[in-house]
């Protein structure tokens, strides 16, 4: 039985890349929260549906391959911007056609309210 437990809260490689085996929970989810500074704590409470010797065993994963879980953990970080200039640049046309558009019939004043509000934020920045 142990080494079914070991097999379950081990990482597993998949065409998603390092993965907690038996979830679809990535290590580079996890990667994000690190390098954010949050505390193990902190990261753990985000991940209920695990178990904490999954959690354990992909945090002893990441310290003990750090550089390799980083080097890919990097590759993604670039695929995923890379991908989000691709589909912001397709969609630029169409959000200022939606930018344009008239409030929904009975919601002027919530639309007015959320025009200041982003008003006030491009000003701000």
């Amino acid at each position: 039985m142990a080494s079914v437990s070991n097999q379950q809260a081990g990482v597993n490689r998949t065409e998603r890349g390092l993965v907690i085996a038996g979830t679809r929970i990535t290590l580079y989810q996890l990667m994000d929260y690190l390098h954010a500074g949050h505390p193990l704590e902190m990261i753990r409470q985000h991940f209920p549906q695990i178990t904490d010797e999954q959690f354990e065993a992909a945090m002893s994963y990441i310290e003990a391959k750090r550089a390799e879980v980083e080097a890919e953990y990097q590759i993604i970080v670039k695929e995923d911007e890379e991908i989000r200039r691709y589909w912001e640049e397709q969609n630029r046309e169409r959000f200022a056609q939606i930018a344009k558009l008239p409030p929904p019939p009975g919601r002027e004043a919530a639309w007015a309210k959320l025009q200041a509000q982003k008003a006030k934020l491009e000003s701000e920045s």
